[in-house]
């Protein structure tokens, strides 16, 4: 029996979804803001119940919507299974934070009439309470875990926010699908209707993005169709922010010392990470530097790549391959190892190859993103030049430092350059593969991101959402729970970091 709610078994050949009516943008979003407000009094403990509910209905629809995601995205079930799991994690793990109750930052400051500053400190006590109703526009790429009930609507919902969620187009039929257990689960488990609602079409999304009850906007996709929403939402007459994610080129520095001890492994490594995915992640390794005369080289020419396989769309495939055209017309630009591309252009994976010279004499057309199967190699004269390059790159989600023990003094001000320009480095690793826990971050300086101090996977992806609130002088009654003394949650009181249940 079908795990869906909807009255109507949803499959791959079910008629696509009407869009949203203009006219009725309004009244969801009224809905949504009602829904918000009984959602943001629910307690935590309340909320993670919720969302282990929704994470439950979701695995247990799993053979209903994973055989969708393969029609409509052209992925693999082993994939989608294994997305579809860090999905229902990711929703169960931010139940744990809220039980935890840390991501409220709660600081309590009592009354100190000998205060150093010259002046008497009143009682403060400092929480975080939800922005409100968030329109979260879907990613292509994770029909899952970026997605209808991906990292942004788990986050937001974990803060305390109702959600609008724009459908993508590449995956309407599953995200109808999708919808339809979360919105079930949501019910079951007690949550307020309208809590979960599904937009589909694009004037739709820009219409609640602009909507005045509307007060925050996530998005994961490309650089041109973030920028735009980027635009509407900090246009508005009342400003919300905005958290895109725009793409990222994550640039891997290869070390003389490195490629001489394991060249062949590295390049090795390289194919499988640039591939992973037919090169559709936004942490695909595009810009790959190696000293010249490096074994990497001679191993990335005669690798045997994979053959050309189908992207999530022919727009995906349009893009991939005019930029991988206008590569490849650049001067100091040549091919340096190719798959046959497809007879409908699907593309085969490509190396090309450049130097850094010209790599840095025309930065903003060399070093750009390829979404798909391309990887360019940039040989290098001396370490110097990798130094360079850094910095004369914009922002990247990650960068990458391949080396030996033996080059760790060397590489002190390398990486500290690309700390200002991501936001994650990877030692002796490949960026492609974002772990959902709690140290994690992805995010970056803009172009990779329109909000650089956050991250969208992880824990801490629950910040966007939340801003900060304090209360003087008070009465016990009217504080929020978390701030009233004796709360048994981690706390920092008077300055000093106190949790329930530590000892001294």
């Amino acid at each position: 029996m079908s795990t869906l709610s909807s009255t109507v078994q949803i499959t791959a050949t079910s008629p696509a979804p009407a869009e949203t009516a203009l006219d009725a943008v309004p009244e969801l979003v009224a809905a949504a803001v009602a829904a918000g407000q009984r959602w943001a009094a629910t307690s935590r403990a309340d909320r993670a119940g919720v969302l282990d509910a929704v994470a439950d209905a979701l695995d247990a629809a799993g053979d209903d919507l994973v055989p969708l995601a393969m029609a409509e995205s052209h992925l693999p079930e082993g994939r989608l299974r294994g997305e579809l799991q860090r999905t229902t994690f990711q929703l169960r793990l931010f139940g744990e934070v809220l039980r935890e109750g840390a991501y409220l930052d709660v600081r309590v400051d009592h009354a100190d009439p000998a205060w150093p500053m010259g002046a008497p400190r009143p009682d403060l006590r400092r929480t975080q309470v939800p922005l409100g109703p968030v329109v979260v526009f879907a990613a292509v790429n994770f029909p899952f875990a970026f997605s209808v009930a991906g990292g942004d609507t788990a986050s937001a919902l974990a803060a305390g926010c109702p959600v609008l969620l724009k459908a993508h187009p590449g995956h309407l039929r599953l995200s109808v699908a999708t919808a339809d257990v979360v919105r079930g689960a949501l019910t079951a488990a007690g949550a307020p209707d309208d809590l979960f609602t599904l937009l589909v079409g694009d004037e739709a999304g820009r219409a609640a993005l602009t909507d005045p009850g509307v007060q925050a906007g996530a998005f994961t996709g490309s650089t041109v169709g973030g920028r735009t929403l980027f635009d509407l939402a900090t246009s508005r007459p009342v400003p919300i922010p905005f958290f895109g994610e725009l793409g990222s080129v994550n640039p891997v520095f290869v070390t003389r010392a490195a490629a001489e001890a394991r060249g062949p492994e590295i390049a090795s490594q390289a194919v499988a990470s640039f591939t992973l995915g037919v090169g559709q992640f936004c942490t695909k390794p595009g810009v790959l530097l190696v000293p010249e005369g490096s074994s990497v080289l001679e191993a990335l020419r005669t690798a045997e790549l994979p053959g050309a396989a189908p992207m999530l769309s022919d727009r995906m495939v349009s893009g991939h391959n005019r930029v991988r055209h206008e590569l490849e017309e650049l001067p100091h630009v040549s091919v340096l190892a190719r798959s046959a591309d497809g007879e409908d252009a699907t593309p085969g994976p490509t190396v090309l190859l450049t130097d850094v010279a010209s790599l840095l004499a025309d930065v903003e057309e060399l070093f750009r993103e390829c979404f798909g199967p391309t990887l360019l190699v940039a040989t290098y004269a001396g370490e110097a030049d990798l130094l360079a390059l850094a910095q004369a790159i914009d922002g990247q989600l990650t960068a990458s430092v391949f080396g030996e023990e033996s080059d760790v003094p060397a590489l002190g001000e390398l990486v500290t350059v690309l700390g200002t320009k991501a936001g994650r480095l990877l030692w002796n690793g490949w960026p492609t593969g974002v772990s959902v826990t709690y140290a994690q971050q992805h995010g970056g300086p803009y172009p990779a991101t329109t909000a650089p101090s956050t991250t969208s996977v992880g824990t801490a992806a629950i910040d966007r959402f939340l801003r900060p609130v304090a209360f003087q002088g008070f009465p016990q009654a009217l504080l929020p729970a978390e701030l009233r003394d004796a709360a048994a949650l981690p706390t920092r009181v008077d300055g000093t970091l106190q949790r329930p249940g530590a000892t001294a």
